[in-house]
Parts: C-alpha cells; sequence; structure tokens
C-alpha cells in the first residue's frame, strides 16, 4: 500500500513513519495498535469542531452547539469522511478481520480515522492535526444546516407541525412481525388534520416510530407545498373612498315630517307680521349654526339638504301665517256691523 497517497490525501507529511503504521494498525494485527491513538485523537477532534462551530455559528447557544458537534464526530460522520479518504485499503487488520469484511465496517474505519488525527498531533503538534481537522470538516459545514442537524425524525416532525399550530402526531402500533427475539414492528404515523397515514417499519418500537415519522414529515412538506397561499380579500370601493376622503354618494335625507309643519304653524299662528319676520330670521340663523362645516364629505352634504327642507317648510308656514295676519279669516263681515248699527 502507498501511504504516501494517504498522506496526500490528508494533506500532512509525517515525520514520524511509525506514527502513521501505528494508527492505521487494528487490535487484531498486532499489539502496537491505535488505541491510545484514538483515545487522543477524539479530544483534539472535539477540540477542534467546537472551535469551528464556536467561529462560524455566532448566533446559537450553547446546547444547540453542543448538539451539533455530537452530531459531527459520531461514528457516522467519521464513517463518511474515511470512505472519502478510500481509509479502508490502507488498514492493517488480522486475518480474522479481514475475513469478516472489517476494512468495511464503520466503527474500524471511525476509530482509525481518529486515531490518524492523535499522530499527526504527536508528529507535528496542535496547529498541524488541527488544520487537517479544518480541512475535512469546512466542507461538511457548509452543506448543513445547524437548525436540523442531529435532531431525529420525530423531534423534526414534531417541530415543524408545531411551528405550524397542528395538533402533534399520533403513533399506534399496527402489528408485529417475525419471532419474539426477531420482532420487527409496524408503526401507524397519522396527522389527523391533513388526512396524512403512514407506516414505517424497524427492528424496536422506536425504530418504527422513527421511520414512520419519517415518512410523514415528507408528506406535510409536501402538503404544504401544494396548498396555495388564500388571496388576500380586496377592501371595499366605499371603504378604499372615504379612507381617502373622497365623498359618496349617500341617499337623500328624508323630507321634515309633517309634524314640523304642523308645529311650526301653530307656534306662529297667532303672531304679528314683525313677530312672524323676527322668528324666520331666527329659524334661518339656527339651521345655519347648527350645519356642521365640513367640506367634501357625505356628512355635510346631508345636513345641508336637511338645512334647506328646515328652511322650506319654516318659510312655507311663516308665508301662510302672514298671510293670515294680513287678511283674518276669522273678521267681522261688514254687513253684520251694518246691521247692529241699524
Amino acid at each position: 500500500m502507498d501511504l504516501m497517497l494517504l498522506q496526500n490525501r490528508l494533506g500532512h507529511t509525517f515525520k514520524d513513519a511509525t506514527l502513521l503504521q501505528q494508527a492505521l494498525t487494528h487490535r487484531s494485527h498486532s499489539t502496537l495498535h491505535n488505541e491510545r491513538l484514538e483515545f487522543l485523537g477524539d479530544s483534539i477532534l472535539n477540540c477542534v469542531v467546537a472551535s469551528l462551530l464556536f467561529d462560524r455559528y455566532t448566533k446559537i447557544d450553547e446546547g444547540d452547539l453542543s448538539r451539533v458537534r455530537a452530531n459531527l464526530v459520531k461514528q457516522q460522520s467519521l464513517y463518511e469522511i474515511a470512505q472519502r479518504l478510500e481509509l479502508s485499503q490502507f488498514l492493517r487488520l488480522g486475518e480474522g478481520e479481514l475475513k469478516s469484511g472489517g476494512f468495511r465496517r464503520p466503527s474500524i474505519l471511525a476509530d482509525t480515522l481518529e486515531a490518524l488525527f492523535g499522530a499527526i498531533f504527536l508528529d507535528a503538534g496542535f496547529d498541524a492535526a488541527r488544520d487537517v481537522i479544518r480541512a475535512l470538516y469546512i466542507p461538511i459545514l457548509d452543506t448543513v444546516d445547524p437548525k436540523t442537524l442531529g435532531k431525529d425524525a420525530k423531534t423534526l416532525l414534531q417541530e415543524y407541525l408545531q411551528g405550524k399550530k397542528i395538533a402533534l402526531p399520533q403513533y399506534n402500533v399496527v402489528a408485529t412481525h417475525g419471532a419474539a427475539h426477531n420482532q420487527e414492528f409496524e408503526i401507524e404515523c397519522l396527522v389527523p388534520k391533513l388526512d396524512i397515514q403512514v407506516f414505517g417499519n424497524g427492528g424496536s418500537r422506536r425504530a418504527g416510530e422513527q421511520a414512520a415519522a419519517k415518512l410523514a414529515l415528507e408528506a406535510v412538506q409536501k402538503a404544504f407545498v401544494k396548498t396555495p397561499a388564500a388571496p388576500r380579500k380586496a377592501k371595499p370601493r366605499t371603504a378604499q373612498l372615504k379612507l381617502s376622503g373622497i365623498a359618496t354618494i349617500q341617499p337623500d335625507a328624508p323630507e321634515a315630517p309633517p309634524d314640523v309643519a304642523g308645529k311650526s304653524a301653530a307656534s306662529l299662528k297667532d303672531k304679528g307680521p314683525v313677530e312672524v319676520t323676527t322668528a324666520v330670521a331666527a329659524v334661518k340663523a339656527s339651521a345655519k349654526a347648527q350645519a356642521p362645516a365640513v367640506h367634501g364629505s357625505a356628512e355635510a352634504a346631508v345636513s345641508s339638504k336637511t338645512g334647506n327642507a328646515a328652511n322650506s317648510a319654516t318659510e312655507t308656514v311663516a308665508a301662510s301665517s302672514v298671510a293670515s295676519v294680513a287678511s283674518p279669516s276669522n273678521a267681522t263681515p261688514h254687513t253684520t256691523s251694518k246691521s247692529k248699527t241699524a
């Protein structure tokens, strides 16, 4: 195996080649294996990743930073990086591990990668190890969402539904398959408000719920993507005109009721011409004072018409009263006076 190829991929050339060989050696191969280097590399990896997250995500609190870090340094993440480096072709394994396919085992590949970090630290110091780890992890950080990284499917589904103000999902065991020592659970996940029903399978009830929650989350997200936003209702035209200060056309104000003229006539019936003229002038002045001085509004138009109607009724009553005073209908006829004189 060409160890120089691996060093080029790591971006570090070892001064002490024995450290590199020890980091690649599994305990099944010899007594000088990589477990102590793995312990050292694990601590260095956590420190460097924590520093990366601290500098990169300035608005994320301690709890979320810890969650993201734990997800980045877990076995699966290390295994994926080891696969990119094609680390399996450089492993030193015992015959038993070779026959059982140990070079493909995620745990062995993840442990070996951590041992390499520890070996780089011993070979060239912390800065060299930090540079190698940063180069491997920055491409990963560019593609992950720190808000969701490390959260399981049930948590993500619950948070998504709560954000949409929808009730939490329901999980039910539909069936179990297989022998008692090797059962498979079929779990139903329901979101009643959206009419979503999905089924997931797993080796345990929890695993089945996670599988069902993942399918439900995908279905819920698709449902919201397909549902168009409700159109905004247009405001009534009359409301818009009122807001802009434009007068709207209002129905004509009702004419003064008949009893107004009757009351006016009754109040002016017994007055003389001078008193009637004075009363008419007073009514006109009162109507003019009561009309609101509002320009460009429907209320001004209504008040003006009401005032005009009152003036018209008052003038009519006044005129009839003046006529009555000028030539009273109840005057004694001249002929009656003559007959009495005679």
